[in-house]
């Protein structure tokens, strides 16, 4: 196991620069996950830590060598792709001994380090086949299995679960996580899907445009997101905000005229400030109580079992309604929305900072 370290860490290709000088901090063991969404420089930070991309400026440090010149093969780190990258013409088992192989490793340490991998993934009774005779889900596992032998100091997975089914991918999810939490090997993951960031991470870095938005464990993340982006991004279905001005007294003005009054819940103004008022879909209800948002018109009704997602429409903005008490509702309902004063977020208009 080993730390990571990424001191004002940039990449530009000519004259445009896509990551813009970024520091981390990776504690040893930690399961850390680049998120966001796609361009935004997450897998060309991971391709720079594993050494596949140069570093235009500034450090990158595996524990405490500085590892910017030092090729791939040096650094110690196990990568697995969204492709699984498989030998087609070799065996699992050969497939997963090919790095020790080409090392030179003796033959009875190769034996002991794939049956041991087999047996944490539940590949035992797979080593003989080749790729083409496994599911999208055992070829997966054969490419972390690849990466288990090597016992590196770190672990990095570029979207490996793209290319799997909806199942498979829940399935898969639980898997890498069961193998950090058993093996505690440093681990970075990219990916651009919020719902394995949340449930995979031990922190999660949330990455817009190059730079980092916030960093903090995924329920911080969500309880307390610090920009609109990150309050938007992070959550499935995502807040819903609302566009408006705040005005003195607690008053909030929807662009078709409508106002919310906030009350203390609101931030104090001296002058009218366009500001962008959010709330979690679970925290919107139509059942008396909190503040009224206004009234809603519900567009789609989608059941699915203990809840109910609706579309509805307050003040020309569509919004999304979890439901959890099961009352029938159908579609051109007109329903009030109601929320707690401490369910409410609040975005700067110009900066999208958190008020």
């Amino acid at each position: 196991m080993a730390s990571i370290t990424l001191d004002n860490v940039r990449k530009s290709y000519g004259a445009l620069e896509v990551v813009h000088g970024l520091s981390l901090d990776i504690a040893e063991g930690e399961f850390t996950v680049l998120v966001g969404p796609s361009g935004c420089g997450k897998s060309t930070l991971l391709r720079m830590i594993a050494g596949l991309e140069d570093i235009t400026d500034g450090t990158v440090r595996v524990g405490d060598t500085v590892v910017n010149d030092l090729p791939p093969r040096k650094r110690d780190i196990a990568m697995v792709f969204q492709s699984y990258a498989l030998y087609p013409h070799k065996s699992v088992r050969k497939n997963m001994a090919f790095s020790l192989e080409m090392a030179g490793a003796p033959k009875t340490e190769i034996a002991e380090k794939v049956a041991r991998a087999a047996e944490i993934l539940d590949l035992t009774p797979l080593l003989d086949r080749k790729p083409a005779a496994l599911s999208g889900g055992q070829r997966q596992r054969v490419a972390m299995g690849r990466a288990i032998v090597r016992s590196p100091k770190l672990f990095l997975f570029d979207e490996p679960l793209s290319n799997l089914d909806a199942k498979l991918r829940v399935q898969m999810r639980a898997e890498i996580k069961e193998l950090h939490q058993r093996l505690r090997t440093t681990t970075v993951y990219v990916t651009h899907d919020q719902v394995e960031a949340m449930t995979m991470a031990d922190r999660i870095v949330v990455m817009n445009a190059g730079n980092i938005e916030q960093i903090g464990a995924p329920m911080e993340l969500y309880d307390d997101p610090q920009s609109r982006f990150v309050a938007e991004f992070i959550g499935s279905p995502a807040m819903n905000i609302l566009d408006g001005t705040f005005h003195p007294g607690g008053r909030f003005v929807l662009p078709d005229g409508g106002e919310i009054a906030l009350g203390g819940a609101a931030p104090a103004v001296d002058s009218p400030r366009k500001a962008g008022l959010g709330v979690r879909p679970e925290n919107l209800s139509h059942e008396p109580g909190g503040i009224v948002l206004g009234t809603a018109r519900v567009r789609v009704v989608e059941p699915m079992g203990s809840e109910t997602l609706m579309t509805v429409t307050v003040g020309g903005r569509s919004l999304l309604v979890l439901d959890r008490t099961r009352r029938p509702v159908a579609v051109g309902d007109a329903l009030p929305v109601h929320a707690a004063p401490g369910d409410l977020f609040f975005f700067d208009g110009k900066t999208d900072r958190r008020i």
